[in-house]
Formats: C-alpha cells, structure tokens, sequence
C-alpha cells in the first residue's frame, strides 16, 4: 500500500470510555487518497479468496464492503442490529466489549452453499464477525474469510475468528 493509513487514522483517547483509545477511521474517509487506496488494498486481498458476496457489519463496515463489492461486481449483503432489516432474519446474540448485541441478517440473502467474504472496518475482540459468520454456517453459505481496515490483535481477534483467515490493513498493537 502506497499510502500511511495511520496518518488518516484518528486516535480519540477516552471514548467511548474513559481508558479506551478509539482508532477513528472518518479521517480515512475525508482523506480521498487514503481512502482509495483502502479500497485498492481490500480489492487486491479479496482476489486472495473465493466468493460470491460480501457481507459487511453495520454500520462503518458498510462504508467499506459497499464500494468493493461494486469494484468486485458481487453482491452485498448487510450485516445489522436487530431491528433494521425489513423482512424475516436469522439473528444471533453475541457478547460485546461492553455487553451484548444481537445482529440480523435478512432471511432472503443467506443461500446453502453461497461463498461469503466477511467484511468490517475494524476487528478488535471479533465477537461481530464470530456471530456473522455462525449465522451464514448455520444456514449452510460458507465464510472464506474475513478483511478488515483496522485490526487490534492485542484484544485477540486471532483466537475468536481462528477459522477464518483474517487479513487487516493496519494493526495497532496496544491500547
């Protein structure tokens, strides 16, 4: 990659707690090089997998998943919060840095056999994309792996999502 990402990265001590340094990645997203080049980058990793959608977590992965899957000319699949998909969903309930979520993804998108790329801006303990890909498994679709913008390997994403190879375009080693 041609550009230093960690540059367009905002580093935002204290939230959403206090103690917790958050990896912001809108300075990515105002930065028009930068976030070209992140697209570039997943593109280009995502020719190392096989797969017929990709499947982006609510809600800054879709910024993310969207435009490759345009550039890759397969579909998306959205991966939300309970609540925000219109028709019938398989849900899984999955546990949170900070407590429990449930995520949704709409019954008519989750296809036997279908080859999955999960998608998402930032993998820190993996929880979301754990549940993601349970929920395509369970459903007979097959996760091929997983990319991601931002990775923090000191949260042990690596353990959660062992099944998957997992590829990131930065990672921040500390809190």
């Amino acid at each position: 990659m041609n550009i230093d990402l960690d540059r367009a990265i905002r580093k935002v001590p204290d939230f959403p707690k206090k103690g917790i340094l958050y990896y912001d990645i809108t300075g990515i997203l105002n930065d028009s090089t930068a976030f070209r080049a992140s697209i570039d980058e997943l593109a280009k990793r995502a020719g190392s997998y096989r797969f017929d959608s990709i499947a982006a977590i609510e809600a800054r992965g879709f910024v993310f998943g969207a435009p490759l899957a345009e550039r890759l000319g397969v579909p998306l699949i959205l991966v939300r919060k309970m609540g925000k998909l219109p028709n019938e969903v398989h849900t899984k309930s999955f546990a949170l840095e900070y407590g429990e979520d449930v995520i949704c993804i709409q019954k008519l998108d989750v296809h036997p056999g279908r080859k999955i790329l999960l998608v998402d801006d930032l993998i820190a303990t993996g929880g979301t994309l754990k549940a993601a890909a349970s929920i395509f498994e369970e459903h007979g679709a097959v996760v091929t792996g997983i990319l991601g913008v931002i990775g923090l390997p000191f949260l042990n994403y690596g353990e959660v999502l062992k099944a998957y190879p997992t590829e990131v375009l930065i990672t921040y080693d500390s809190e």
